[in-house]
Formats: structure tokens, sequence, C-alpha cells
């Protein structure tokens, strides 16, 4: 099934919707295309756990609360489905991982050849780049004065990474000064995606859609380019990388022994450059504002990284220290909770159920209906997270404190057999990161700056700048928090069951 063509009409019923609704248009104009997730938040706080926006002849239905969304996560009744915005980017990235529909033969095919690649093993291969790239970025901050750019910095970083532990491909993000045209066109393909998802439910949205196309034909040609490029050059060279780009080009399902085809390749290198690098920057930009805004939480991960890697500030930490540092990974873990950087998914039922059953918001769903889970709202109800959900505490995540809470309600790298293949990829990448950086620098942010959302389909910070001052690391300082103790190895999934 294509949202494209289908209009999600729940059989007529009709939830809470925002007042001042206008004939034919309905909706519209309340809503800034630009930032449709601020837009939903903003518009869905008053109506209820289930409520809709229509724009003209397309209903979005939008689930706010954790136990409907819960409900919705049940992989044997439902199953993702794409919303508007992310079929439109099927335009630059087809059937990848990311975006294929429900049953696509080339989705279970690149799972099951993939997979392989975010095994143990393979990560322990990535550690060393991860570290060499994170040295990269700290000579070049060694080397500026002033604030840096947060969200910018971060963004470099994790595109040269994955694009150096899954195609061996240097993108010079730090040894250029000039910012590789990757990010403009990666850029243009999130916006341009989210821009025609709007547009599909505007009459004449067909035409401007087709300009906005137009527009775009260059960059994309550009990286269908750049891409078909990387993979003729391995394949002449001969080269073995042991990398993502090998297991493309040479492995076949484990089970079927079909491999992917060239389309596929260029597709499925697309998804992980864009969604490989995105989502991680994305984290790492909120992570570092909440540590930047909460003295005594980031005394304690000082604290926590001082004690694991000693008094020498270019100390990197090894594979197995990664999982030790416990109170970071609850740092990430609650930056995701309150700002998941990949938002929203849709859901829909595999037969015609009843969702919300024996509630007040009892209502029956039909294969041709669909819903949005709205993350940052269903990561923020108060009857699943307490009385303090807007706030931000690492040790919400702490075992004891976890214990009783509800199932399938922290979802920051989706659900089910469609959750992200690189999630374990990206909190090593983070973890690592945020440890060299709170190793080697006390970071402050700007008093004044107030949280400005980016949205692109992901969602980042927007211009937040942190000053970087060298620090000399303090290791069991009397003053300082104890930081945590436990077993070497720390739970490598989502700390909330499932």
């Amino acid at each position: 099934m294509s949202l494209l063509t289908v209009r999600n009409s729940w059989s007529g019923h009709k939830f809470p919707h925002p007042p001042g609704r206008r004939p034919i248009a309905y909706d519209a104009m309340r809503m800034n295309t630009d930032t449709p997730i601020k837009n939903v938040m903003t518009i869905g706080g008053s109506l209820g756990p289930i409520f809709e926006v229509r724009v003209f002849n397309q209903k979005y239905v939008f689930v706010s609360d954790a136990a409907l969304a819960a409900e919705l996560c049940d992989e044997s009744r439902f199953y993702k489905v794409l919303a508007p915005a992310v079929a439109q980017l099927r335009d630059f990235v087809g059937d990848g991982l990311f975006t294929a529909l429900e049953g696509e033969q080339n989705w279970h095919t690149a799972h099951g050849v993939l997979m392989p690649a975010f095994a143990k093993a393979a990560m322990r291969g990535y550690h060393d780049t991860m570290l060499e790239t994170a040295a990269e970025m700290f000579g070049v901050w060694d080397s500026q004065g002033g604030p840096i750019d947060v969200t910018a910095d971060m963004t470099r970083l994790t595109l040269e990474t994955i694009s150096r532990c899954a195609f061996s491909r240097d993108f010079g993000s730090f040894t250029s000064s000039e910012r590789h045209p990757f990010v403009d066109a990666m850029v243009m393909a999130l916006m341009t995606g989210m821009q025609k998802g709007a547009l599909d439910a505007v009459p004449g949205g067909g035409r401007i859609a087709r300009r906005i196309d137009e527009r775009n034909a260059d960059q994309r040609a550009y990286l269908d380019d750049l891409v078909d490029t990387m993979v003729g050059e391995r394949r002449e060279s001969g080269e073995r990388h042991d990398d993502l780009l090998d297991r493309m080009l040479y492995e076949a399902h484990p089970e079927t022994g079909v491999k992917l085809d060239d389309r596929n390749i260029r597709e499925q290198i697309l998804t992980f450059l864009v969604a490989g690098h995105e989502t991680t920057s994305g984290a790492l930009s909120f992570a570092l504002y909440y540590l930047s805004r909460n003295p005594e939480i980031l005394a304690k991960a000082h604290a926590e990284v001082d004690d694991l890697l000693g008094p020498d500030p270019d100390t990197e930490p090894t594979f197995e220290q990664i999982p030790r540092l416990r109170y970071l990974r609850r740092c990430l873990d609650e930056t995701l909770r309150l700002w998941p950087t990949a938002p929203a998914f849709a859901r829909s039922p595999r037969e015609t159920t009843t969702v919300g059953a024996g509630t007040e918001h009892e209502v029956v769903m039909t294969p041709d209906d669909w819903a949005m889970i709205i993350l940052p709202m269903t990561h923020r109800d108060p009857k699943a997270w307490g009385p303090t959900a807007e706030d931000f505490d690492p040790d919400r995540f702490l075992p004891e404190n976890s214990r009783g809470r509800m199932k399938n309600i922290y979802k920051p790298f989706g659900t089910g057999e469609r959750a992200c293949i690189g999630r374990q990829f990206a909190i090593h990448e983070a973890i690592l990161v945020l440890a060299r950086i709170l190793h080697r620098f006390d970071i402050t942010g700007d008093p004044d700056y107030e949280l400005r959302i980016e949205e692109r389909l992901t969602i980042v910070p927007k211009d937040f700048h942190v000053t970087l001052t060298p620090r000399t690391p303090t290791v069991a300082a009397a003053q300082a928090p104890a930081a945590d103790t436990g077993p070497a190895e720390a739970p490598s999934g989502c700390p909330v069951a499932h």
C-alpha cells in the first residue's frame, strides 16, 4: 500500500482537530510545511491522545498517547507504512531499507545481506575508524578559536564516520575548507521529501512537486553519479575492504542466495549515507545541548569519563570500555527520549482491528487506515514517564527506575523488524564521541540561547553553539560526583522493556 494513493479515511470517523477549520482547505492554514513536527506538537497538546489534522483531502491521524502507541507497535497486529514525506523520499532512495514498503523483496534481501555488518565482531572493526575521525575533528577545534556550530560539526563528523566505516570513502570533512557537496544534496533530498509529502494533499500540488524535482534535478543527478562512481571504482580496482559496500557487491542472502542488483545497491548506499549520519548527528547535538544546560549532570558525566580514561585528555577509549560508560549511555537515552531525531513513524493494521479497546478512545482501524506516532509527544506522556516527563533526567533509565514501566513506549530507533538496522553503530559512535569530547573539554553554551528545532524529516538543534575550553581530567577528586559502577558489559539494546 502506498500512502500517496490512500486517503486515510478511517471510515469517516472524526477525531478531535484544531479549531477554526475552513471550507475546502480545512486545517491547511494552521500547518507550516517547514516545521510539521513542531506544528503537530503545538496543535495536539490540547486535543487528546489521538487527533487529526486535515489538509484538503488528506486526513492525518496522530497518536500522542504512550499506551496507544505501544499498542500500534504490536508487530502481530500492525506494520510499518510510509508517511507521505517518507514515501516521497523514495524518489531518491527507492526501496532502500528505510523507505521500502511492506513485503518488498529488496528489503528482505538487503536486510539479510547487511545484518552481519552490525554484529559485535563487525562493530569492533569500526571502532578505530570512529576514533580517527573524532581526532580529526579535535584537530580542527584545537586550531580555531571561538564557539563551534554544534550541529554543523556533528554532521560533518557522522557523515565522515559512516562513509569511512561503510564504504571506505573519505569525504574530506575535516581536511578541506569547503563543505562537501554531498551535504547540500543530502539536505535537499530530505527537505524535498518533507515538502512534497505536504503537497500531496494540496490541489495542484503535483505540478508544484514537479517544479521542485526540476529545480533539484542537478543535485539528484550528482547523488546518483557520486554513488555510481563509488561502486564503479571499487569493482574496477578489485580491492576488498571488508566493509558494507563489499557486502552489497559480493554477498548473497544467507537463505535465498539472492544478491542485491546494481540499482538497489545505489539505493542502499544513499540510504546509509543519509540516514546513517543525519540521525546520529542530531542525537549528539541534542545531548551536548542538555549537558551544557545541566551543570550537575555534566559534572557526573565528566567524573565517569575521567574515572574510566584517567588523567590524560588524549586517552582514547577501547572498544570494551564503551559499554562501561553507563551514565553517559543514560544521558544519550534521555536525550533520545525528549528529542528522538527520527521523530515519527506510521503504522497500519494487518487486518481490521479495534484500537484502544475498553477506553473512551476506542476506534475501529482498517488496513486502509494509518496513524503516525509522534515520539516527542509519546515519550513525554506523564502517564508513562511520570510527572517529570518534560525534565532531562538520565537517572530515569536506572534499572530500578525503569522497572515496571509499560512496554513498547521508548522507540527512538523505530520498532519491530523495521527498526533501524544501524542502531548499535549509532549508539557506539555517539557514546565514543561524547566520551572523548567530555574528557578533553569543558563545554559552555550561550545562556541566552533558547532551543530551536530545524526539521528536515529528521530534527536537529538550530543555531546552537558551544564554547570549548581544554580541561585537565580529574580522577577520583574528592568533590566530584561518583561515577557509575557496574559490570563491564552494559545492555546493548533499548533500556526500556519491549
